[in-house]
């Protein structure tokens, strides 16, 4: 049996962190090593814990959500952010993705939902909730000048990114090398004019370059 996926709860509510600690407490596929009330909290914790994933909520006392994740970046911290707030509006997706956050998720999303996204996390998949999928596919506009359009094997490669395979799953599917997936990856990013994959597939659609499935 693999070990607990290890999780870092920051939250300014305590009855939030209580009830996420409660709820996967019960599960022996997660284990929670530490709890934050803030972003610098969180920071903290994270270095020392060295958590898996980290659950981040955005609006909280002291360093707020977003600025924590960049400040994990910047710090070099290996743990997955996974957002986790009440907020879907641009002006919160958008600015934790640019970030570093590996995936975004409403509070009220279904316990399964929770699970599953943060399982992808830890593995570095990108975990978007169909809503916030569906907000950035809202914000489809004329696309901004980049080095050109994306191929019909990149947009390929980014599609599959975006439904959480890894490279080697979409090197199978696609029968390619990985390492060749990993080409299209970089050429995506410099097209999009981004730096990792949870931004490429919020660009993509921003672009209208992929479409949001429940």
């Amino acid at each position: 049996m693999s070990d607990p996926i290890k999780l870092l709860i920051a939250d300014d509510h305590p009855v939030v962190r209580d009830g996420l600690s409660a709820m996967f407490a019960r599960d022996p596929e997660f284990t929670v090593v530490g709890e934050a009330s803030d972003g610098a909290e969180a920071v903290r914790l994270a270095e020392t814990l060295v958590p898996d994933v980290i659950l981040m909520d955005l609006r909280m006392a002291g360093m707020d959500g977003v600025t924590a994740i960049g400040e994990l970046a910047k710090r070099g911290v290996p743990a997955r952010v996974l957002v986790l707030t009440t907020y879907d509006t641009d002006s919160h997706v958008l600015p934790a993705i640019e970030a570093g956050a590996t995936g975004y998720l409403l509070k009220d999303a279904p316990r399964d939902e929770l699970l599953r996204a943060v399982r992808s996390a830890a593995r570095g998949e990108v975990a978007l909730s169909p809503s916030v999928a569906a907000r950035l596919m809202s914000r489809v506009r004329t696309p901004a000048p980049s080095t050109g359009p994306l191929s019909q094997r990149e947009l390929e490669v980014l599609r599959l990114v975006a439904a959480g395979h890894t490279n080697r799953e979409a090197a199978a599917r696609l029968f390619i090398t990985e390492a060749t997936v990993k080409t299209h990856l970089l050429n995506i990013y410099a097209k999009l004019d981004v730096k990792d994959r949870a931004a490429a597939v919020a660009e993509g659609y921003n672009r209208g370059l992929l479409t949001p499935t429940r």
